[in-house]
């Protein structure tokens, strides 16, 4: 099973949050990637972030990373988005 925990953070608070899960077999680890950051965005009705280089840096190294204002063409209401793989399939 392929889970990542999207959080929406607004002044240092956890304001929403969403467990996205992905069973498939047949799916690139990059493309389970893109899939849930784009599902999490349509539960959160949010638009999906644009990756920039920073954000792929630190997602390769920590399997984790934030979108900030810069990584969204509209402006947000909150301060940023954080996506965290927290179980891959073995």
């Amino acid at each position: 099973m392929f889970r990542v925990w999207g959080k929406v953070f607004k002044s240092n608070r956890l304001i929403k949050d969403i467990t996205i899960e992905n069973p498939s077999k047949d799916m690139t680890r990059t493309a389970k990637v893109y899939q849930a950051l784009h599902d999490m965005c349509y539960e959160l009705d949010l638009q999906v972030p644009i990756w920039l280089d920073s954000n792929k840096r630190e997602f390769i190294r920590h399997d984790k990373t934030r979108f900030y204002q810069d990584n969204f063409i509209e402006g947000i209401d909150f301060d940023f988005l954080e996506f965290q793989v927290i179980e891959e399939d073995m």
